[in-house]
C-alpha cells in the first residue's frame, strides 16, 4: 500500500494522455471513425477474414487507448510551432469518408464471389457518437454450389493427354467440393506448374478454361475443364499446338573482374544441353548461385529458339567481394559498473576463387568502473573458412537447391581479470545447411577447445575454489574434444522481420565420450580423473531449447508482441563432475534478463561473490528464461518497447566422490535447483526501449527494472518503485531485436 502513490506518479503521464480528447484535431464537419467491424449470418464463417477487405479502418489502439493518437490531439487545430510539432510526432485520426463504406461493400461482394459465395449481400449501419463514427458491415452469404461432376477436354496431341491423365491424381479439385474461382484458379496454376516441368516450356494458366454448369436447381454444379491452344484473351486463330522443349545452348557470362573457376558455376548448374526443358532445374539453378553469396545478382532467361529448342542465358553480377564489418553492444548500471564489447571483421567473399568465404574477427568485452580497481578484459581472435559445398562428396551427388557447406573455425580468447587470467584455444569442423526455405541446420563432428588458468590469486584460489567443488572443476584447466549441432526452424529469416512468424532452436553438445574410450592408457590426476598431457578432459551433455513467436497487429501491423522462452541444461558425467566454464549458462546483458548486467544474476538465490570476483562472473549448469515484449512505433524509424523477462540459471545437486576434500555443505547451497524454492528463485524485471529501425539493421537502448531479485534476503526481494533506481537498473545498447 505504501507504494500507491509512486505507481500513480509513474502513471500520471499516461493517464494525462488518455483524458486528452480524441476528436479534438478534427475539423469542422468531420468525424473520426472510431470502429469497423464485419458481422455475418453464418457463425460457422471466419468474419475477422474478411477485415483485409474493408477499405478505411479505424487507428489501433491498446484497450480503446493510443498514446500516439493523444499525442497528435495535443495540437488542436492550432497552427503554431508546437501543435505542429504534437502532430508531426503523432498519429493521426481516421476521418470518416462515406464514399470508402461503399467501396468496402464492393471489395466484400466481390471477394466472396471469388471464394464460391454467390449473390451474397452486404450491407452497412453508421452509427454516429458525438463526432466518432462507428460502421458496421452485414454479411449475409450468398449460395454455395457443391461440383457433382468433372469433364476434361486436353489436346490429343503427342503424350500430352497420357500426361494431364498421369497429373488427375494429383488435383485440387474434385466432385463432392465446393465450386469457387479461387480453387479453380489453384489448380490451374499448379497443373500448369507441372506441364513446365515436363517440357512444355511458357506453358501457363491463361491456357486453362472453365465452364460450371449450375441450372439444376439443387445446389449442384456441373464443371467442365479444358485446357485451350490459345491463351485466354486471344483468338481461335491464334492456337499453336503445346510442344515439348529440349535445352540448346547453355551459358553462363559475368565481370571479368570476377575471378570464379568454371569449374565451380558448372557444378552448381543444373540446366545441361540436350535434356528436357524442367523449371525445376532452372529454380534449383538460381537457388544455388544465390547461395554463393558473392553475387549481387543471377539472371537466368530462356529464349526460344526452334519449335523444339530453348536456349539458357546465365548472367551473373558480383557484390563487394571484400569489406569491413562492425558491431558495438554496451551497458551500465547504477553501481557504476560499464560494460562495451565492441566487434571488428573483416571478409573475403571469393578467397580461393571459388566462393570461399574468409572471416576474420577481433572480439572485445570490457567491464570496468571508474575510479575503481575492478576490471575484467577479454578479447578473442576468430577466424573461420567456409566453402561453398560438402568437403569429401561431390556436388552433382546433391539434386536439391541448397547444397551444405563446410565451415572451418579457429579463435583464440584471452581473459584478464584480478583473481585469475585464462586463455583459450578452440576449433571445430562443421557442416551446415538448409532444407527449403525454413529449416536450417548444423553438425560439427569435430570441436576442440583446450583451456588454461594461470596467475591465479591465492586468496581466490585457497577461499573460493577449493572449497567449492563445482568452481574448482569450471575453473580448472581441461581439454575438451567432442561434437555438436544445431537445428532451427523459423517461418521468417530476414533480418528485421516485417511479419509475423515462429521460431524453433534446438542446440546440443557431447563431450568426452570418444576421449573415455581409451581411459585406461591415460594417467590419473589427485582426484581420480583421467589427464591428457596433466590436463583433465572434460565429459558431459549440453543441450539448449529457444521457442519464439512474435505477433503484428494494428494498422499496416506496425505493432507488435514478442514471446521468448529459453530452456537450456548440461550435465557433466564420467571424467567430470561440473561442466567447463566457457559451456555453462548466464543471465543478465542485452538480450536476456535486462534489469541485470552479464554474469551477474544467479545461481539460484546466491548472492554475487563480489568478496572474491572484483566484476560478478555467475554461471550455472541450468537456464530458464521467458521474456515478452510490446513493440510499437513512435515517429520516422523510431520504436518503442515495453518488456518484461524472468528466470534465473541453477546449478545441479552435486555427488561429489571425496566430500571431505572440500569445505562445502551441499544443504546449505543456494545455487542449487530445488522445486520447492523454485519461486523464490525466479528473478523478475520490466523495462522501456527505444529503437531506431533502418529495416536492414536495428539499433536499441533498453533499460531494466528490477521487481524481484532473488539475491536479496528473504521478505525483501520484491522491490517497489522507490527501490527501482537505487542500484536496481541496467542499461543496454545492442543491435538487432534482443529475441
Amino acid at each position: 500500500m505504501k507504494h500507491k502513490k509512486y505507481i500513480l506518479f509513474l502513471f500520471l503521464p499516461f493517464l494525462f494522455l488518455a483524458g486528452c480528447s480524441t476528436t479534438r484535431a478534427l475539423r469542422d464537419g468531420e468525424f473520426m471513425l472510431r470502429k469497423a467491424s464485419v458481422k455475418v449470418d453464418d457463425r460457422s464463417y471466419n468474419a475477422s477474414s474478411l477485415n483485409a477487405y474493408i477499405t478505411q479502418k479505424p487507428i489501433s489502439t491498446l484497450l480503446g487507448f493510443n498514446p500516439l493518437l493523444s499525442i497528435y490531439n495535443l495540437g488542436g487545430t492550432r497552427e503554431t510551432q508546437a501543435a505542429q510539432f504534437f502532430r508531426r510526432i503523432g498519429t493521426p485520426p481516421v476521418v470518416y469518408d462515406p464514399a470508402q463504406v461503399d467501396a468496402s461493400i464492393d471489395n466484400i461482394k466481390n471477394y466472396l464471389q471469388y471464394t464460391g459465395y454467390y449473390g451474397s449481400q452486404v450491407d452497412s449501419r453508421v452509427e454516429v457518437h458525438g463526432r466518432k463514427v462507428n460502421v458496421t458491415y452485414f454479411v449475409t452469404l450468398g449460395k454455395r454450389y457443391t461440383i457433382s461432376s468433372i469433364d476434361y477436354e486436353v489436346p490429343e496431341y503427342g503424350t500430352f493427354a497420357q500426361e494431364f491423365a498421369a497429373d488427375r491424381v494429383n488435383s485440387t479439385i474434385a466432385p463432392g467440393q465446393f465450386l469457387s474461382e479461387s480453387a479453380l484458379e489453384a489448380e490451374s496454376e499448379r497443373s500448369a506448374q507441372y506441364f513446365r516441368t515436363k517440357g512444355y516450356y511458357g506453358f501457363n494458366k491463361n491456357y486453362y478454361a472453365f465452364e460450371a454448369d449450375t441450372l439444376s436447381g439443387d445446389g449442384k454444379a456441373a464443371l467442365r475443364m479444358m485446357i485451350r491452344d490459345y491463351a485466354l484473351g486471344d483468338s481461335p486463330e491464334a492456337a499453336r499446338e503445346h510442344r515439348k522443349y529440349h535445352i540448346g545452348e547453355v551459358n553462363i557470362s559475368h565481370p571479368e573482374r570476377l575471378k570464379i573457376r568454371p569449374s565451380v558455376l558448372e557444378n552448381l548448374n543444373t540446366v545441361l544441353p540436350g535434356q528436357l526443358y524442367d523449371e525445376r532445374n532452372v529454380n534449383t539453378t538460381y537457388s544455388r548461385l544465390s547461395g554463393l553469396g558473392m553475387l549481387s545478382s543471377v539472371n537466368i532467361a530462356m529464349t526460344p529458339v526452334s519449335e523444339d529448342r530453348v536456349n539458357c542465358d546465365i548472367s551473373l553480377q558480383n557484390a563487394g567481394l571484400q569489406g569491413f564489418k562492425t558491431n558495438l553492444e554496451a551497458s551500465v548500471n547504477s553501481t557504476g559498473l560499464f560494460g562495451i564489447s565492441p566487434q571488428f571483421n573483416y571478409y573475403h567473399k571469393n578467397l580461393f576463387h571459388g566462393g570461399e568465404l574468409l572471416n576474420l574477427g577481433l572480439r572485445g568485452n570490457f567491464q570496468f568502473k571508474p575510479n575503481d580497481n575492478a576490471y575484467s578484459t577479454e578479447v578473442t581472435v576468430t577466424s573461420s573458412l567456409l566453402f561453398p559445398l560438402f568437403l569429401g562428396i561431390p556436388t552433382r551427388l546433391f539434386k536439391g537447391p541448397n547444397i551444405p557447406r563446410t565451415v572451418l573455425n579457429t579463435s583464440f580468447s584471452y581473459q584478464d581479470r584480478p583473481e585469475y587470467r585464462r586463455t583459450m584455444i578452440s576449433t571445430s569442423l562443421a557442416y551446415s545447411g538448409r532444407v527449403g526455405n525454413n529449416f536450417f541446420y548444423q553438425f560439427s563432428p569435430i570441436q576442440a577447445n583446450i583451456a588454461r588458468l594461470f596467475n591465479v590469486d591465492n586468496d581466490f584460489k585457497w577461499n573460493l575454489l577449493v572449497k567449492n567443488p563445482f568452481l574448482y572443476n569450471a575453473y580448472a584447466d581441461h581439454f575438451d574434444l567432442g561434437v555438436g549441432g544445431m537445428l532451427y526452424y523459423t517461418t521468417n529469416s530476414s533480418t528485421v522481420p516485417l511479419t509475423p512468424y515462429h521460431y524453433y532452436r534446438l542446440s546440443f553438445d557431447v563431450s568426452g565420450n570418444f576421449l573415455s574410450l581409451f581411459n585406461r592408457w591415460m594417467p590419473l590426476d589427485d582426484y581420480g580423473k583421467h589427464t591428457i598431457w596433466q590436463t583433465e578432459y572434460s565429459q558431459y551433455v549440453r543441450a539448449e531449447l529457444q521457442i519464439g513467436r512474435t505477433f503484428r497487429f494494428g494498422r499496416e501491423d506496425k505493432h507488435a508482441v514478442a514471446l521468448h522462452f529459453l530452456a537450456g541444461a548440461g550435465y557433466a558425467y564420467g571424467n567430470s563432475f561440473s561442466m567447463p566454464f566457457e559451456k555453462q549458462f548466464y543471465c543478465g546483458g542485452a538480450a536476456s534478463m535486462r534489469g541485470w548486467q552479464a554474469r551477474t544474476l544467479g545461481p539460484g538465490n546466491s548472492e554475487p561473490l563480489t568478496d572474491f570476483f572484483s566484476i560478478p562472473s555467475q554461471m550455472g549448469e541450468m537456464k530458464l528464461e521467458a521474456n515478452a515484449e510490446y513493440r510499437f512505433p513512435l515517429v520516422w524509424k523510431l520504436e518503442g518497447a515495453l518488456f518484461v523477462d524472468a528466470g534465473n540459471i541453477w546449478d545441479y545437486p552435486l555427488n561429489v566422490q571425496n566430500p571431505d576434500d572440500f569445505d562445502w555443505d551441499p544443504e546449505m547451497d543456494t545455487s542449487t535447483f530445488r522445486l520447492r524454492t523454485l519461486p523464490q528463485s525466479i528473478a523478475l524485471n520490466w523495462g522501456l526501449g527505444i529503437r531506431v529501425n533502418l529495416d536492414f539493421i536495428l539499433v536499441r537502448v533498453d533499460t531494466g527494472i528490477r521487481l524481484h531479485d532473488p539475491a536479496r534476503v528473504a521478505g525483501e526481494r520484491w522491490l517497489g518503485p522507490s527501490e527501482w533506481f537505487k542500484g536496481n537498473y541496467a542499461i543496454h545498447f545492442g543491435v538487432g531485436y534482443p529475441f
